[in-house]
């Protein structure tokens, strides 16, 4: 009795998969509410292209000494010199801020033990300039005191940047609408509607490396001034859109 139940069972499973191996791949078209639509899925990118309208630089100034209060008072001294010299020439105060601020002690592992020999301090300031100015603002930080310049970043203010980013999505929802209307076209079907739509996507700075304030100091001393190009900024945007078709 048991093989007869058996047997037509496993014919029947046989008969089943055999079915879902041998059935075409198909495409099962529908709606996130449940209801029956024809849809059309793309996904579109639209990129801004605009210079620059702000720079970052970063400053720093360091100092070593035998003791970890000198150090920082030699520091404090040069970048109150450098806060002094750029608000000199213009720059807000609030576009120099304090972005880092260390002290450690320094040893010599050369012997059989370590042996302290001083301690550094060492204190970073970021200043947000106009992209012609950021040449100008490593000459008077180098020139006041700082002996590190650790990057220019080259980017966008945060209205310039929305600005952007508008005209980038309105690009990004005309590739996907493009895309969607090819489709329809070629599956003998008219777009009706927009179902769905996601945003996503970012924009895309740029950034502009400097060597240290050696060779910045080298530059200065010489009276040739620090000339930086920056270069465009690309804002850019993603769209995926879910057409309605019929």
């Amino acid at each position: 009795m048991k093989r007869r139940i058996i047997a037509p069972l496993l014919i029947a499973g046989l008969v089943l998969l055999a079915g879902c191996l041998s059935a075409p791949l198909q495409t099962t078209l529908g709606s996130s509410d449940g209801t029956d639509a024809t849809t059309i899925s793309t996904t579109g990118t639209g990129e801004v292209t605009a210079e620059s309208d702000l720079a970052v630089v970063n400053i720093a100034v360091t100092a070593t000494a035998d003791s970890a209060d000198e150090a920082r008072g030699m520091v404090a001294d040069d970048v109150a010199a450098v806060r002094t010299a750029l608000t000199d020439a213009g720059i807000a105060e609030d576009a120099i801020q304090s972005s880092g601020f260390h002290i450690y002690p320094e040893y010599n592992y050369g012997g059989e033990e370590r042996e302290l020999v001083g301690y550094r301090a060492a204190h970073t300031l970021t200043v947000e300039v106009a992209p012609d100015r950021a040449g100008e603002v490593i000459d008077l930080s180098v020139g006041a005191g700082a002996d590190e310049i650790r990057g220019v970043f080259f980017t966008l203010t945060d209205e310039k940047r929305a600005e952007l980013r508008s005209e980038a999505l309105t690009n990004a929802v005309e590739s996907a609408e493009a895309d969607a209307n090819t489709v329809a076209a070629a599956a003998n079907l008219e777009i009706t509607g927009v179902h769905t739509a996601n945003v996503g996507g970012g924009y895309s700075p740029r950034p502009y490396p400097v060597a240290y304030a050696e060779d910045a100091a080298r530059t200065t001393s010489a009276g040739a001034p620090t000339e930086l190009t920056p270069g465009p900024v690309t804002v850019s945007a993603t769209v995926q859109m879910v057409y309605t078709a019929e």
